[in-house]
């Protein structure tokens, strides 16, 4: 925790010089950051987020792990959603917080990138140090023979063997689900995996299961490596991001954060940047050109 008052910047109330420099300098003192992203780095980019400003969900929350295994009317439910909502992460490109990340570690300030989102941005931005927390969404498994599909040519399938759903337009929702309600699901075809027939899943991590332990090992082995902890874009309301900053306290790490509204790990951050993140991220980035 830290030993003294939390600074805390909202950017509207300050100029471009006031909202770079606390960042700027907190990246400066601290080069070898390792830097945990969550889905308000990709909201410029058209793909919702979860939480509202004081952590709540702002829909139902998503399919839970054991109900995608346990239940084909889950399963018909969630594919049929992603007919309409896979277009949508499909097409996104990454916008100027994956650039501007992309620029940090170019200019040798990111040891470590871990990301929950499944979304690949930060690797279309040219992001290299990148772990998947959670995996990605542009690959789906078998979780029976555990062969791995291209996301797209199983939506084409479905899509071919559904050409009822053709017609259904919904808004989207995060992670390339979509709020289609007050449909008939029960005579959705669910594609089959083509090598042994079994059930298909998106190759991430639903909430209710686990992160593959070597992913978190890896990752935790780079935050003992590192000056400083950067939050970007999370609430860290899930425990799988909120570990990292508990670990980070624990070895007094410095821990800053740029998000919207209130996180999880509020009480433990040595600087938080209340607002636009690209507003707070891009010009602070844009400083250390300054210092080099």
């Amino acid at each position: 925790m830290p030993s003294t008052p939390m600074p805390t910047l909202k950017h509207s109330s300050v100029n471009a010089v006031a909202i770079s420099q606390p960042l700027s300098d907190f990246i400066h003192q601290h080069p070898r950051l390792f830097i945990l992203t969550g889905a308000g780095c990709s909201t410029q980019s058209g793909i919702p987020d979860y939480r509202d400003s004081n952590g709540q969900w702002k829909r139902q929350p998503p399919v839970q792990h054991r109900d995608f295994l346990t239940s084909h009317a889950t399963r018909q439910r969630f594919w049929a959603r992603s007919l309409i909502g896979w277009p949508l992460m499909a097409n996104a490109r990454p916008n100027s917080v994956h650039n501007s990340l992309q620029q940090l570690e170019q200019k040798g300030y990111c040891q470590q990138l871990v990301t929950q989102n499944v979304d690949r941005l930060h690797q279309l931005a040219g992001q290299q140090q990148v772990i998947d927390l959670h995996g990605r969404s542009d690959q789906v498994i078998c979780m029976d023979c555990q062969q791995l599909h291209d996301r797209n040519q199983i939506h084409q399938q479905m899509a071919a063997e559904n050409p009822a759903f053709a017609h259904y337009t919904a808004s989207a929702a995060p992670d390339g689900d979509a709020d289609l309600e007050g449909v008939d699901f029960s005579h959705f075809k669910v594609t089959g995996c083509a090598a042994c027939g079994g059930m298909l899943k998106p190759n991430v991590v639903f909430f209710g299961d686990n992160v593959p332990k070597e992913r978190v090992f890896s990752a935790l082995d780079s935050l003992e490596q590192a000056d400083a902890l950067l939050v970007i874009g999370s609430s860290l309301m899930v425990y799988s991001g909120f570990r990292f900053c508990k670990q980070a306290a624990q070895r007094n790490i410095p821990i800053a954060a740029i998000t919207h509204g209130k996180t999880r790990a509020d009480e433990l951050l040595s600087l938080k940047l209340d607002g636009d993140i690209s507003a707070f991220l891009t010009p602070s980035v844009s400083a250390l050109d300054q210092r080099l």
